[in-house]
């Protein structure tokens, strides 16, 4: 945590290469999150981009150095939420994966419905707890909702995908696949 806060610390004060390495620390994190809120790899792409933008551009109204990764996070998500909503009425169909093709991919196109099937706010919960990586204070802040709602809304969301989605073995989906 320290190395992040030095690094903030290097590009709040112009140090380009410090943030460039901020950045590569929380790219999978990014992609992950951007992934699972967007269906379209340019959408994906282009949202990153324009985060990590965003940024670098505000990067002097980071408040706390060690919550770089919420607040990035928290960027990127707000773009998603503005992509979505300007493309609401477009549909898109996606060119699936067959069953033919390797197991663990069929179960990532399933899990992905699963997860796409979920309300609004329980989907954004498990993305924030299992992909961003928040634990249920920093996503209480994050949210700006008290902890026993996200807590709440955890257990629900587990809890419809444990009774709704199996997989094809009858094996309940395990915590793990997300």
């Amino acid at each position: 945590m320290d190395s992040v806060k030095a690094l903030v610390r290097k590009a709040k004060k112009g140090n380009g290469d410090a943030f460039v390495l901020l950045v590569k620390q929380y790219e999978e994190v990014l992609y992950r999150t951007a992934s699972r809120l967007l269906h379209n790899d340019e959408d994906v792409a282009d949202v990153i981009q324009d985060s990590i933008i965003s940024a670098y551009e505000k990067l002097d109204t980071l408040k706390n150095d060690e919550y770089f990764n919420t607040w990035i996070c928290r960027i990127l998500i707000n773009k998603c939420n503005t992509l979505l909503t300007k493309n609401k009425n477009i549909s898109i169909l996606k060119d699936h994966l067959t069953p033919e093709k390797e197991k663990d991919a069929f179960q990532k196109i399933e899990l992905e419905d699963a997860l796409n099937s979920l309300n609004e706010v329980y989907r954004l919960a498990l993305i924030l707890y299992y992909i961003v990586g928040l634990n249920v204070k920093e996503m209480s802040e994050f949210l700006q909702e008290p902890e026993g709602t996200i807590k709440s809304r955890l257990s629900r969301a587990k809890s419809i995908l444990r009774t709704t989605y199996y997989k094809k073995e009858g094996e309940i989906l395990n915590e793990g696949s997300l």
